[in-house]
């Protein structure tokens, strides 16, 4: 099992992009930050959704697999939700909600349970 994912730690590292998640003009925060944001908010999803039916990727920074179902093992999963990570980090926040990011080719959304994350999400709510 990996190590709970601290809630603290997560809202840091969020917090630290955070002018960047409201406002995509504002400099790209570095990779590090970035990258910290991502798998931070990803795993938290994991750890608070269990389970298998659906995989969340955020190249180049993460994938997890979520949401209670039967465990996905190769190939291409039936269940995918992929976006960049600032559209992910706005999922993350609330800023956006999945059928916006969709809707506007931010993120693809496949199989019938890949929607199932809105559920989860917010995982750290920012304030528009």
């Amino acid at each position: 099992m990996a190590k709970a994912i601290d809630p603290l730690e997560m809202r840091e590292a969020v917090l630290a992009v955070a002018a960047w998640i409201g406002d995509a003009s504002v400099p790209e925060p570095s990779r590090t930050e970035r990258a910290a944001a991502v798998r931070l908010t990803a795993r938290m999803l994991e750890q608070d959704a269990p389970g298998g039916s659906v995989e969340v990727r955020v190249p180049p920074f993460a994938a997890v697999q979520c949401i209670e179902g039967p465990r996905h093992t190769r190939g291409t999963p039936p269940n995918v939700v992929e976006a960049d990570p600032h559209t992910w980090l706005r999922l993350a926040t609330g800023l956006e909600t999945l059928d916006e990011a969709h809707a506007a080719g931010r993120a693809t959304v496949s199989g019938s349970r890949a929607g199932e994350i809105q559920r989860w999400l917010p995982l750290l709510p920012l304030p528009d």
